[in-house]
């Protein structure tokens, strides 16, 4: 790939401004030495006013993302590309949410570019677990760990039963729940099923993956070993 496309799709400007910095000397090697738009350099040499290029194509990443925030390029209000460098939400391809977590969850987000790796994510026969703790609005019953494992839990407007899901019990308003699949809002629907509502809900791990000390609003590129992590026993 030509470096203008290489650097243009890096969401760096469009072609014709990326020419530009040619142009102006603003794009060189490791060494300082000026490129040009028809040299071949790899990746890793290459510097854009001094500083190295953003990843390469195959970025995924590890978002912690506060409550507030949507999982969108086009939303209104605050967005998770907000939270990350202006550039990469002009990437090509596009650094997507692998799913989404609703505007008022927080927790674990990834993040990639590389769309095999998304699908294989997502796929229900990844069965990647996917682990949240729920604050509730009312105290538990006790009956709806039961409710949760049978296999049995249609959700209003679903045809199909949940698949079996796990429920820890933290405390009376507070609880940790282990899904196997990522139906729509899928949580704050298994809690109205059972007569209750969920106030706040935050995601602490998928598949092997935790959020690994990032504080709100941080993020980090995952590398070969957090992606078998991530993937664990369902490789």
């Amino acid at each position: 790939m030509k470096l203008v496309k290489h650097i243009a799709n890096l969401g760096y400007g469009s072609r014709k401004q990326v020419q530009g910095m040619f142009r102006e000397g603003r794009i060189t090697d490791a060494d300082g030495e000026v490129l040009y738009a028809d040299d071949k350099v790899e990746h890793d040499r290459i510097r854009v006013d001094g500083e190295p290029l953003d990843p390469p194509p195959g970025l995924t990443i590890a978002l912690h993302k506060p409550a507030g925030y949507t999982c969108s390029t086009k939303d209104i209000g605050r967005l998770v590309y907000d939270l990350l460098p202006d550039r990469f939400r002009d990437r090509s391809p596009l650094l997507s949410p692998v799913g989404r977590l609703d505007r008022e969850t927080s927790g674990l987000l990834l993040m990639t570019d590389d769309g095999a790796l998304l699908h294989r994510i997502v796929s229900p026969k990844s069965k990647l677990d996917k682990v949240y703790e729920a604050q509730l609005a009312q105290d538990l019953r006790g009956d709806e760990g039961a409710r949760f494992a049978s296999g049995e839990l249609l959700l209003e407007s679903d045809d199909k039963p949940l698949l079996p899901a796990a429920l820890e019990v933290l405390g009376p308003r507070h609880a940790r729940l282990t899904l196997h699949e990522g139906r729509y809002h899928q949580v704050r629907r298994m809690f109205a099923a059972v007569g209750n509502h969920v106030q706040s809900l935050h995601r602490s791990r998928v598949g092997g993956l935790g959020l690994d000390g990032l504080d709100e609003g941080q993020w980090r590129q995952l590398d070969a070993a957090d992606l078998a992590r991530l993937f664990g026993n369902h490789g």
